[in-house]
């Protein structure tokens, strides 16, 4: 398997999405170059044209960052209102550039990255009643969620699953993140979910310091 290619269960969510395996992978690629192409000339990366159908469909992405396990950036929207090629480009360019939790990212160390293009579906409302019924109705390491409850709101990938596996734990994160105490609940309280599949491309100066 090469180093862009998602794994059996990626791929069967990527199937699901109609992205092939082959399309994903060019689309991270793709996400990378435009980062390289805004940090090279300043300027906005420009829109590859004759694109495979599924990347010019209007899709939810992010874009994230890695040195190592460590978060370099992560930057993307939950609602898909621009071509595929282009959400992903833009979010990439965001998470090295935009990410108010960093400082951008250089050229130099953007060759020390692993980029991750992460498309979502559309979220799905959950009408829950507290937070008992949605421990019960979240899919542990499948579902990405977002909480909103006035005018704080925050979202987890689904990817993040791996590094909180217990539901409380995730729900409770995703609760800080978004500015609210870990035991908060309120009847304003507003819960989606949405899958995703991640495609990776590995930075090309791999076990460079």
């Amino acid at each position: 398997m090469s180093s862009t290619e998602p794994s059996a269960n990626a791929q069967q969510q990527a199937s699901q999405l109609g992205i092939p395996g082959e399309h994903g992978r060019l689309l991270a690629r793709l996400a990378r170059q435009a980062i390289a192409h805004r940090l090279e000339t300043g300027e906005a990366p420009p829109v590859p044209r004759n694109l495979p159908e599924p990347l010019q469909q209007t899709r939810a992405a992010f874009a994230s960052l890695h040195h190592g396990e460590q978060l370099r950036g992560c930057m993307g929207t939950l609602i898909g209102r621009k071509p595929l090629i282009e959400q992903a480009q833009e979010s990439a360019v965001e998470a090295a550039l935009a990410d108010p939790r960093f400082e951008p990212v250089s050229r130099a160390e953007l060759d020390r990255l692993t980029l991750s293009a992460s498309v979502l579906t559309d979220p799905e409302q959950l009408w829950v009643d507290s937070e008992a019924e949605l421990l019960e109705r979240l899919r542990p390491g499948e579902d990405g969620l977002i909480l909103k409850d006035g005018h704080r709101q925050a979202t987890f990938l689904p990817a993040v699953w791996a590094h909180l596996p217990e539901p409380q734990a995730f729900i409770a994160h995703l609760k800080a993140k978004a500015g609210l105490r870990p035991d908060h609940w309120s009847p304003d309280m507003q819960v989606a979910r949405y899958t995703s599949v991640t495609f990776t491309a590995e930075p090309p100066l791999q076990g460079a310091d």
